[in-house]
């Protein structure tokens, strides 16, 4: 899953594909390097970001997953409003990417139940975390074991219909209100799998360029982005090892290329 953030204040690349014209381009890029999925989002999750209304999140997005389904893209759209989830499904998208599962917006159960009455084969991806905004979630971070993960997600499976829970996939939320903290985000990973068969679900590992990737690193590489995408290959390598379905990466040249070899080995 490639990423494509069409905003001002995204923690890795805020600010360089807010064209959609840019945004397009570096989607398609990315399809030519081996995405498989493409995941367009208009509003940053990083504990400095600023919410936005509906309007300007469709705003930014839409003509980017048009233009991406028109060239041959798999959408997903990262959201966590129901509103922008129907829209974006109107407008090609096939996976709604919700980092809150939910819990940020108490109308996504009932969009998720009329989208996937209308296409069933749209794919709900339920994330994790704790709180009902982002500062929320920024203002108690802390470890969480995988097995509380597991069971906090199970809850949020549940809460929605039986035909959108045939079509969900889980994302452990690696970063979102686990802290810096390398060894609980480590140890999500780890258990990745762990994690989906105990839901039976497939799972989603996001940990790109995430901020304890960067204190992993060796003095004197902690501000390098090529050392940092490296670490992002790692931790991904790590995920798929462990049973990861999806990884969700910034330099996805660079993840199938360490792929390529990897599943080799």
């Amino acid at each position: 899953m490639g990423v494509v953030n069409v905003t001002p204040d995204s923690f890795s690349d805020g600010g360089e594909f807010q064209d959609a014209g840019a945004a397009i381009a570096h989607g398609t890029a990315l399809i030519a390097q081996g995405a498989d999925i493409i995941d367009v989002g208009g509003e940053a999750t990083n504990p400095r970001a600023e919410p936005v209304p509906v309007e300007v999140e469709l705003g930014r997005i839409l003509p980017v997953i048009r233009g991406l389904v028109a060239a041959g893209a798999r959408v997903s759209v990262d959201t966590t409003k129901a509103a922008v989830a129907r829209e974006a499904v109107a407008a090609g998208a096939t996976i709604v990417n919700d980092v809150s599962g939910g819990l940020f917006d108490p109308g996504m159960s009932a969009a998720m139940s009329a989208i996937v009455q209308a296409n069933a084969s749209v794919t709900y991806i339920a994330g994790h975390l704790r709180g009902r905004t982002l500062a929320e979630v920024f203002e108690s971070e802390g470890t969480i074991g995988w097995r509380r993960v597991a069971a906090e997600l199970a809850d949020r499976v549940a809460s929605f219909s039986d035909a959108v829970r045939e079509r969900i996939w889980v994302d452990p939320g690696i970063g979102f209100g686990k802290g810096s903290d390398p060894d609980g985000n480590l140890s999500l990973i780890r258990h990745a799998g762990d994690i989906s068969t105990e839901l039976g679900r497939a799972i989603v590992i996001g940990a790109s360029r995430k901020r304890f990737l960067r204190k992993l690193l060796p003095e004197g590489q902690q501000g390098d982005p090529i050392a940092l995408d490296v670490a992002s290959v790692a931790a991904g390598l790590g995920a798929v090892r462990a049973g990861a379905f999806v990884v969700r990466t910034h330099n996805v040249a660079l993840l199938r290329a360490a792929l390529a070899v990897y599943t080799k080995l």
